[in-house]
């Protein structure tokens, strides 16, 4: 007998109580999907999920949902339209989009039948948070930076009188935190270019470190790439503010919404309406900076995170922090105290004068020639990976200035020997292996210490 449709969620009157006795599709049972099951099973919903791996890969989610009563459909040979009959909602994971080439090709097909009716709506788990949080909320996205940024944002909203809570695409679902926030809550957000298309509501505040170029694979075009991290800047309300990075030549550009704020950084001197370096303080300009107070924060020496992008990041959490009445003070002790983001200019270990720096998140041209304009030589750099479709020739570039030698593995080792080759470093060496890739490069520091390892 086939499954009668459901009476589609309203999400205009969404709340807490909406999916009680519901039936809701979960699609993807990722971090995301794991929260979003969870969540919506704990308040009501009759919660089918779908993934299309086979159950034994899935054995730590399913744990995850412990003894929660759910429809299981998993596998490969699960048709995924199967899941999307007679649902009063469907919530996706983050990379789970019937635009994205890289969702799988039944389940987007199956979702576009789905939106081109248009009679059950489809929201992501971000999308779902933001329509239900009553809290303060705190956007920050960009093309390298967003979660060192994020990081550096909650911790000062943290040191303010209102508690402060991170998540996002920083891999900490938000969806399972609603019951506990309110209004006096302060929530910071990590956004991907994989989360922003999903957006319907926007963020209070919307902070943008960097936008050049990344997943070419997913978004197709440079142009679409750059289209998708407008989103958020596109979805601010009229109370609501930019933060927007002055030394960005993309950023720089954005214009916000008709009636919203913008706040402006950079690493010059600090624009009227922003947060600048003068003198090596880091000091808010005067429409920013608290009544009585001369504006200076703290000195950029001070800052414990290594290379100049890290002092923009530090600038967009210092603006965040004023915006919302922390005192200079604070603010200053929370950047002080803050420890480094795990795989992103992670100082490891140092042994017999090699220093190990894990920037493993750093998975992006830009990102990578930030870390490597962050240390002085002798530097040894592990790169390789997958490929995003991305250009390497200025990679390759600052490669050959900063770089003493690289150590290249994955499936672009080829892509990356050339390129650096072609730039003009001297010494390239390949590795089967991490473990292969790690003694190599020790092996090459030690020859010229004190060095450093730079994955």
């Amino acid at each position: 007998m086939a499954t009668p449709p459901a009476s589609a969620i309203d999400l205009t009157t969404l709340d807490l109580e909406s999916f009680e006795g519901q039936p809701v599709a979960v699609l993807g049972l990722a971090r995301s999907g794991i929260a979003l099951a969870r969540f919506l099973t704990d308040h009501g919903a009759r919660v089918t999920v779908y993934d299309g791996r086979p159950r034994e890969a899935l054995t730590e989610a399913l744990a995850a949902l412990g003894e929660r009563d759910s429809r299981l459909l998993l596998g490969p040979d699960v048709e995924p339209a199967e899941a999307l009959v007679g649902q009063a909602l469907i919530c996706t994971s983050p990379s789970i989009n019937s635009r994205y080439p890289t969702t799988e090709p039944r389940l987007r097909t199956a979702l576009a039948a789905i939106e081109a009716e248009g009679r059950v709506p489809v929201v992501s788990e971000v999308d779902l948070f933001l329509r239900l949080c009553p809290a303060v909320t705190v956007g920050v996205t960009g093309t390298k930076g967003k979660t060192t940024t994020s990081s550096l944002a909650a911790a000062v909203l943290a040191a303010g009188e209102a508690p402060a809570v991170l998540g996002g695409n920083i891999g900490i679902p938000l969806i399972e935190r609603l019951p506990e926030l309110t209004s006096r809550h302060r929530v910071v957000l990590e956004l991907s270019e994989l989360q922003l298309p999903t957006l319907s509501r926007g963020t209070d505040t919307a902070v943008y470190t960097h936008v050049t170029s990344d997943h070419l694979d997913r978004h197709g075009t440079l142009t679409a790439y750059r289209q998708v991290k407008r989103r958020l800047v596109e979805l601010l309300p009229a109370s609501g503010t930019l933060v927007r990075n002055e030394d960005d030549p993309v950023v720089s550009a954005y214009q916000a919404p008709a009636g919203v704020r913008t706040v402006r950084y950079a690493r010059s001197s600090p624009p009227t309406d922003g947060v600048g370096v003068a003198a090596g303080w880091v000091v808010a300009g005067p429409a920013l900076a608290r009544e009585g107070h001369d504006g200076r924060i703290l000195p950029v020496a001070d800052i414990p995170l290594p290379g100049e992008h890290n002092v923009s990041n530090v600038l967009a959490a210092v603006a965040v922090g004023l915006l919302h009445d922390v005192p200079p003070d604070a603010i200053a002790s929370a950047v002080r105290g803050i420890g480094g983001v795990e795989h992103r200019l992670e100082r490891v270990a140092e042994v017999a004068g090699v220093t190990y720096i894990n920037d493993s998140q750093g998975t992006q041209p830009d990102a990578v020639i930030a870390a490597v304009r962050a240390f002085e030589r002798p530097l040894v750099l592990i790169a390789g990976g997958r490929s995003k479709g991305v250009p390497v020739d200025a990679l390759a570039a600052a490669v050959a200035e900063r770089v003493t030698a690289a150590v290249l593995i994955g499936e672009t080792a080829d892509e990356l020997a050339d390129a650096f080759t072609a730039a003009g470093l001297a010494r390239i060496e390949r590795a089967a292996s991490m473990g292969v890739a790690v003694d190599t490069a020790t092996a090459i520091a030690r020859e010229q210490v004190p060095a450093t390892v730079l994955l």
